[in-house]
């Protein structure tokens, strides 16, 4: 994670100098007085490629995309949707690199993001915004959530557009493990007595597992809400790595490695390596069933402790050469037809970010109709447990630290 060092350090030159300097539309502001309707929106789309960048880990959510979400903005607007494998830190540097040369238009338009990544985008003056306002479907995103309109502890203030909503949740065989445990203690003694049946991956899901822990220690959310404090990170994460290092000898593989990424853990998972995985998504247990990659006796739950629920998100590059068609397709993604499609176990699972009740009663009944849950508990069951995504910079200091603290332990 040299990079993200770096980048922090570089960050208020950077951010300086984007804001005197950075290229990004000057003929039309993204929002507010002097924006062009919608109308004009849509017109000056058709015809626009617009470059997309994307985790691209999860087969079903490919298809997705792939499917239905391309083919639709094709047809119905004239965009056409050029999906390209990026994410984190990749795009960061692309889009850094990029505004430093002072390239009018860049590598994406448009990037699935949250976090951390929004973070550093931001700090950089990468994003495009505020823009979501002028998205028509937006009046139906339920941004009275706070799971919604806070990414990471910072206000979204129209620079990224909700695209789900989710929870993570760890994921069990009932065969394997009738009783799976259900807070740290009871996981320890689980790992100990079972050893090498456990492990989480070193990536984006992992690492939200640790923030998890984390929160637990600290003796709940509040302890840690709010811009990040470095001693609390000191003095919380100390106890977590010890609580880690104790148990890794009894970890898949005696801790020596560690999945690359939640894609890696479910197929151990699912070829009975290892008795859990986890998602990031809540429902995600339902759609890998109907997949056919998981047993039909898996199931979801979360921690007594809690689990961190939180939204992504789209955003458009600043240096973006075709914000219109960028535009169009959000405003398509936070449709009511393409939320309740993605919303479906068999689809996707992902939460959807509309407030069903202020969509006309037709759509009312669709998203009511939906399949519920067969394997993972119902939203409404977990929503106590929820926690709140914490600032960013307590996801990059885990990054680094994870692997100074537990991998080369």
């Amino acid at each position: 994670m040299k990079f993200v060092r770096e980048l922090l350090q570089f960050l208020p030159i950077a951010a300086l100098a984007c804001a005197v300097g950075c290229g990004g539309k000057k003929d039309a502001p993204a929002s507010g007085k002097g924006a062009a309707p919608w109308s004009a929106v849509e017109a000056e789309a058709r015809g626009q490629t617009v470059t997309l960048a994307m985790w691209q880990g999860d087969p079903y959510i490919n298809a997705y995309m792939k499917d239905f979400v391309t083919p639709a903005l094709k047809e119905r607007y004239g965009v056409t949707l050029n999906i390209v494998g990026s994410q984190g830190n990749e795009i960061v540097s692309a889009l850094m690199t990029e505004l430093e040369a002072g390239r009018e238009h860049g590598s994406y338009d448009m990037m699935w993001i949250n976090g951390e990544t929004f973070y550093q985008l931001r700090q950089i003056g990468a994003l495009y915004g505020p823009f979501v306002d002028r998205l028509p479907n937006a009046a139906a995103i339920d941004f009275s959530n706070r799971f919604i309109n806070t990414d990471f502890q910072q206000k979204v203030d129209g620079y990224e557009c909700p695209w789900g909503n989710v929870q993570l949740a760890i994921i069990y065989d009932t065969v394997r493990v009738p009783d799976p445990p259900r807070t740290m203690a009871a996981l320890e003694t689980y790992v100990r007595e079972h050893p090498g049946t456990f492990t989480f991956d070193n990536s984006f899901t992992g690492m939200t597992f640790l923030k998890c822990l984390l929160i637990d220690i600290a003796g709940g959310e509040k302890e840690l809400a709010g811009p990040f404090n470095p001693a609390k990170y000191e003095k919380y994460s100390a106890r977590l790595w010890d609580y880690i290092n104790r148990i890794k000898p009894f970890f898949w593989k005696k801790g020596s490695t560690f999945p690359n990424g939640v894609a890696q853990l479910h197929q151990l998972f699912a070829s009975g390596e290892v008795n859990f995985t986890m998602s990031n998504n809540d429902g995600d247990v339902d759609n890998k069933i109907l997949q056919g990659l998981f047993p039909s006796t898996a199931r979801a739950y979360v921690l007594e402790g809690g689990t961190i629920q939180n939204s992504h998100f789209m955003g458009i590059a600043k240096n973006s050469a075709h914000t219109a068609g960028a535009m169009v397709a959000a405003n398509f993604l936070i449709s009511p037809e393409a939320q309740l499609r993605k919303l479906e176990p068999k689809v996707w699972g992902d939460g959807t970010v509309l407030d069903i009740g202020k969509l006309p009663a037709e759509w009312q009944a669709k998203f009511r109709a939906v399949p519920g849950r067969r394997y993972a508990p119902p939203r409404a069951e977990i929503q106590s447990k929820a926690l709140m995504e914490l600032a960013p910079e307590y996801m990059i200091h885990l990054y680094d630290d994870f692997r100074s603290h537990v991998v080369a332990n």
